[in-house]
């Protein structure tokens, strides 16, 4: 049985890696590097199919030291100390480090990376990395800081075109049948900028073909084929944290198109309607605010449909609390607010609140002055009677300041009512 197409078209030189010429194009610094046969620890970062591992592999075979390999899925410490010790074993003297190449990386635990440390540092070996997930968040940082992070780009258009196009004319099986390529756009949007899945799609297909007859590429042959969109999205990975923060973005920034259509992404991956539904309820509290209070309402509102009516009904009500969302007017004046009251609590520690503020429930209390001067709001004009409620070490700090949308505005004029002079700075100090 052959290799699959994927494994029989790994370039094995650079001249035949496809993408990412940023890194290891002409002049780039990788290149350099790789051809004067000196390299330094590094971590390549990027999507599934990109090349992370390819590249390794093409360094292995280009540079003249031993080479060896540790998956973070099957290894432990005992496996990298042993790679370790046999590194330490086969240097020779003034001869380049060996290289100790780290498929996964992310999936080591900190005491697996705790233990390559002193070989990375003291240059025992040449660490390479390869990582789905942002290397800040999942590699230590002793070790990040040892490391060089390049980053991977998905594979452009032109360049998964010419990966098809060698495929068909130079892998030993495809080229001794007939195939006519005549529509890619189906397989570059399934693909998603990986070179393994695409290739993948292309094997699938051929191998659903009729050897014996030519075969005639197009799209709706491959969206038969595969019967449904297989959508990259890593619920646990780094595409859903981007593209949550893309839909929460595209709110707070008044697009209700894009709004939607990470919404939709988010959908057709599978992602959880109550995460999405619940981001919304948050989103509504911390964008939208004061500027419209109504927003709060309606994003909880689509949290409860959705618990009721479930999937796929569920997308309606998210898609109107999104689009009422993005389209409402905006303000984070409560957000910023309790974030500035928090700042206020943690520098100044556990004020005593003032005693007229204190409930008197006994008669002791009621004689060391407790709720003594209270003054009852409703009792007055207006509901409102000028009185101190801060502890007296803040009597003069200001921590709400209003965003004058048309809502929020009418409460702020209330506030100058109310108040007087302690609002009036906000004209100068909001936007």
């Amino acid at each position: 049985m052959s290799e699959p197409l994927a494994e029989r078209m790994r370039p094995r030189t650079l001249d035949e890696y496809i993408g990412q010429k940023h890194i290891v194009g002409e002049g780039a610094v990788l290149r350099k590097m790789i051809d004067a046969g000196r390299i330094s620890s590094f971590i390549l970062w990027g999507p599934p199919g990109v090349g992370k591992t390819t590249l390794a592999q093409i360094i292995a075979h280009k540079m003249e030291t031993p080479f060896y390999t540790l998956s973070a899925v099957t290894s432990g410490v005992k496996d990298v100390r042993d790679v370790i010790d046999r590194a330490k074993k086969g240097r020779f003297f003034n001869s380049a480090s060996p290289i100790l190449f780290i498929d996964e990386i992310h999936r080591f635990s900190k005491s697996q990376q705790d233990s390559l440390l002193g070989a990375v540092e003291k240059g025992v070996v040449t660490l390479i990395g390869a990582t789905t997930e942002n290397p800040s968040f999942e590699v230590i940082r002793p070790l990040l800081s040892r490391c060089q992070v390049y980053v991977l780009k998905p594979l452009e258009k032109d360049d998964l075109m010419q990966l098809l196009e060698r495929a068909l004319k130079t892998d030993v099986v495809l080229r001794e049948r007939k195939i006519e390529l005549r529509q890619a756009g189906a397989m570059m949007r399934y693909s998603g900028g990986d070179a393994r899945k695409l290739l993948n799609i292309l094997e699938l297909v051929v191998e659903a073909a009729d050897p014996g007859q030519p075969l005639v590429i197009t799209d709706s042959l491959v969206e038969d084929r595969l019967q449904q969109n297989p959508l990259a999205y890593d619920k646990d990975g780094e595409m859903h944290y981007d593209i949550i923060s893309a839909f929460i973005k595209s709110i707070r920034g008044s697009d209700p198109d894009a709004a939607l259509y990470w919404m939709a992404r988010m959908i057709e991956g599978g992602e959880d309607p109550q995460f999405i539904a619940r981001r919304l309820v948050i989103s509504a509290a911390e964008d939208i605010g004061l500027a419209n209070p109504n927003a709060l309402l309606l994003a909880n509102a689509a949290f409860d449909a959705v618990m009721k009516i479930g999937w796929p009904e569920g997308r309606i009500p998210l898609a109107e609390a999104a689009v009422y969302l993005a389209t409402s007017p905006k303000s984070n004046s409560a957000y910023m607010g309790i974030g500035n009251a928090l700042s206020v609590v943690k520098e100044t520690g556990n004020l005593p609140v003032p005693l007229h503020l204190r409930n008197a429930p006994t008669q002791l209390m009621a004689q060391l002055g407790y709720s003594d001067g209270y003054k009852y709001a409703h009792d007055y004009p207006g509901h409102f009677v000028v009185q101190q409620f801060m502890p007296d070490q803040l009597v003069s700090t200001r921590l709400w300041h209003a965003q004058h949308t048309p809502a929020e505005e009418k409460l702020y004029q209330n506030m100058l009512r109310c108040w007087g002079n302690r609002f009036k700075e906000d004209e100068n100090s909001s936007s």
